[in-house]
């Protein structure tokens, strides 16, 4: 709960620095800031958290909004021939769907102006009865998926609503006003609950959802099969994206690293030598063991941040990468392997402490913390591209990718024919692949991904050509235990 309030606040202050700056011609901030109290003060005490803010702006935004003044009848008569009113074009979440009174419906406040061209300040006020029913119906929407509810919902438009659990790092695509809107007009809307992939393949009830997304190939094929207290599922998957695991750190750290060998720099792309990072494990080296190091002279173990191994897909990846470099560049195929490999990678895990359950909470503080928390941290490369064509990226933040490193297949998998629709869609609708690039993940069409980066002048790989072997499920398993057990 502490760290869902700490990501609470960081959205907040997020929601005023963006909404001042929207509304600055017509609305003081002092007016923005009481406008956003008020509005969090009618959710104080609702346990469900996650869509706050989200819910939050959209009420703010219907406030401020200036609303159509009364029109004469021949101004009527104008406005109904008029052109139509673009909507908001810079992917935030902004007004979508709430529909306020007369605002646009989603698109950009445009300020109001006098005959003179002097800008006056519109009073923020909307009225209390408009702002309850906003409230109930929004919190009403996103309720039907968390508590449990049946998700299937037929609107008086046509669309249905399902439901579906997903990795966090998808969280942004699903909550895109484009990817709605792509998603309506084949007649759904979604709504998402978000898990680590190894608690949605084995713990999560997948009875309330018409889907599962998790970051994994091996996530999803072990969805259907029977876990502890949950059939087998009889569901199709759909390998919708890719993403290869990377690691986000900072200019400084990289240098400081190619001084050492463990990082080089090839075609513009820096690369991680996990090899030389188990060996320098296994001897306990500090960041302070490295010879002329005044960049980053901190006597801590020279780790990479992970997420919880016992919960999250994107540590489970970054364990069957370090295992596969521990066996010799093989893949940890039995019991004997498993003890070998096990002594020298659990240590990279257990020794970092406290670990995140989702890899949305390490590459968040990756982005504003800096690096004196965790100057290397494991991602997905979808989450570096995500950020630098939302410009969330600092001067110095590097992408570096793990040598050998793995591709992350995001698969769907349906629990019902809803679920067989949106991963046909998400697999094969160029709209919708389209965003996915967007939000930074590899499709079936290269070109969508190459153009984004390059439009953003990402350094990704172009190739992921250096790939270590993935463990079975079974294997990987009884390691994740094994790493499990080492935190008593």
């Amino acid at each position: 709960m502490k760290l869902d309030t700490v990501r609470e606040e960081k959205a907040i202050e997020s929601l005023i620095s963006r909404l001042t700056e929207t509304f600055a011609d017509i609305h003081t901030p002092e007016d923005i800031e009481t406008a956003i109290r008020t509005a969090r003060e009618s959710f104080a005490g609702d346990p469900v958290r996650d869509y706050v803010p989200i819910l939050i702006e959209r009420i703010v935004r219907d406030e401020l909004t200036p609303k159509p003044e009364p029109l004469t009848p021949d101004e009527s008569a104008t406005q109904r021939t008029g052109p139509a009113v673009a909507p908001d074009a810079d992917g935030g979440s902004g007004n979508g769907g709430s529909g306020g009174g007369g605002s646009g419906g989603g698109g950009t406040p445009t300020p109001t102006a006098d005959a003179d061209g002097s800008r006056r300040r519109i009073p923020v006020a909307v009225p209390a009865a408009v702002a309850g029913v906003l409230v109930v119906a929004t919190v009403a929407t996103v309720l039907a998926v968390r508590n449990g509810d049946d998700v299937q919902a037929q609107t008086g438009s046509g669309i249905t609503t399902i439901g579906g659990v997903i990795g966090s790092e998808k969280r942004a695509f699903f909550a895109d006003p484009d990817v709605q809107a792509a998603l309506a007009k084949h007649g759904l809307a979604v709504r998402v609950d978000t898990a680590g992939s190894r608690e949605i393949a084995t713990s999560v009830d997948l009875g309330k959802y018409d889907f599962a997304f998790p970051s994994s190939a091996v996530a999803a094929e072990r969805i259907l099969q029977p876990a502890a207290g949950r059939p087998a599922v009889n569901g199709k998957t759909y390998p919708a994206f890719s993403s290869p695991m990377a690691i986000a750190t900072y200019q400084p750290i990289v240098d400081l690293l190619s001084a050492t060998g463990i990082a080089r720099k090839v075609n513009g792309t820096w690369y991680f030598d996990v090899r030389k990072y188990v060996d320098l494990a296994k001897a306990n080296w500090r960041w302070t063991n490295i010879r002329g190091n005044t960049t980053y002279p901190v006597n801590k173990r020279i780790l990479i941040t992970t997420t919880d191994p016992r919960t999250s897909n994107s540590a489970a990846m970054f364990l069957s990468i370090v295992s596969y470099v521990a066996n010799h560049n093989s893949v940890v195929q039995n019991a004997a392997d498993e003890r070998k490999v096990l002594p020298l990678v659990a240590p990279l895990f257990v020794n970092q402490g406290y670990t995140d359950n989702s890899s949305e909470g390490p590459f968040g503080d990756y982005l504003s913390l800096g690096m004196g928390k965790s100057p290397m941290v494991n991602i997905y490369e979808a989450q570096f591209v995500e950020a630098a064509v939302e410009k969330k990226l600092k001067p110095g933040m590097v992408l570096m990718y793990p040598s050998p490193t793995l591709q992350s297949k995001h698969t769907l998998v349906s629990l019902n024919a809803d679920g067989e629709k949106l991963g046909e869609l998400l697999s094969t609708d160029t709209e919708l692949q389209q965003l996915a690039a967007r939000h930074g993940f590899r499709t079936a069409d290269e070109s969508q991904f190459a153009a984004v980066v390059d439009r953003h002048r990402v350094p990704v790989t172009k190739e992921v050509i250096d790939v270590a072997d993935t463990p079975t499920y079974d294997t990987l398993e009884r390691l994740l235990d094994a790493v499990s057990k080492s935190y008593r």
